[in-house]
Order: structure tokens, then sequence, then C-alpha cells
């Protein structure tokens, strides 16, 4: 959570609006964009006034949010593992990979549609069912 002078300094730089929409993430940053995926994010770096390893941020195109809706070279500049961001790095730019999707699929954990594992071995233990003598 940011403080109360670097909050006030932050709501200057972005104006009402884009403030109200980062407090709906709890934390109000100001930054320069470093570029848009083709899902419509907007990745953001912050060099001068952010603690370490929390200077790049995504803000994303839809209210219900997923990081599976960032690109693989987005996803690998956003967690530190790339020093340069997809539009100026050489590498990025030649051409889309083979192994990369070509569409998003959504993650659907917590849904009807979730993968669940089912197991094909015979359980070692059974559960007691209790039997009950006849009535003489």
């Amino acid at each position: 959570m940011s403080t109360v002078l670097r909050t006030l300094r932050n709501l200057r730089r972005i104006g009402l609006k884009e403030y109200g929409h980062q407090l709906q993430v709890r934390d109000t940053k100001a930054g320069t964009l470093i570029g848009i995926d083709r899902y419509g994010n907007k990745f953001y770096e912050n060099m001068q006034e952010e603690l370490p390893l929390r200077t790049r941020w995504v803000d994303y195109k839809e209210k219900e949010f997923d990081p599976s809706q960032i690109e693989p070279g987005w996803h690998a500049w956003i967690s530190y593992m790339v020093d340069q961001a997809p539009p100026s790095d050489p590498i990025m730019n030649a051409r889309v990979r083979e192994w990369e999707p070509k569409e998003h699929r959504p993650t659907l954990t917590w849904s009807r549609s979730a993968y669940r594992p089912y197991s094909t071995t015979k359980n070692k233990y059974a559960p007691w069912v209790p039997v009950a003598k006849a009535r003489q």
C-alpha cells in the first residue's frame, strides 16, 4: 500500500479517473507506458520511486482479469526474466514462435470445465459398513 504523500503525488500525476481505476487494485502507481499487447493489456514501468521487483506492472483490459491473459514475451518481461520489453527486443520481434498460442485460452480453474484427474488404482482401504445381526 502507498504512503499518503506518494498517493497524493500519484493522484496529481495520473488524474482522478485513473486514480479511481487504480484504487480497485488497491495501489496507486504512476509510470511510463512501455507497450500494449495484442489483448489490449497495458504495461508500465517506474524505476525511480518503486521498490525493487515492483517496478513493472500490468493494467488488464478486462475487468475479470486472469494472469493467463498476458502473452509469453510480456510475461517474461514483467516477471524480470528478460531486461528488454518485447517491442524493443530483436529476438521477440523476429517472428511468432510455433509453440506460442495463436489466440487466448482462458484458465478454466474453478469452473465446470476444469481438469479433474481421476485415479485408476484400487484403494487400499474400503469404507467400513456396519453389519447388524438379525433380531430373533
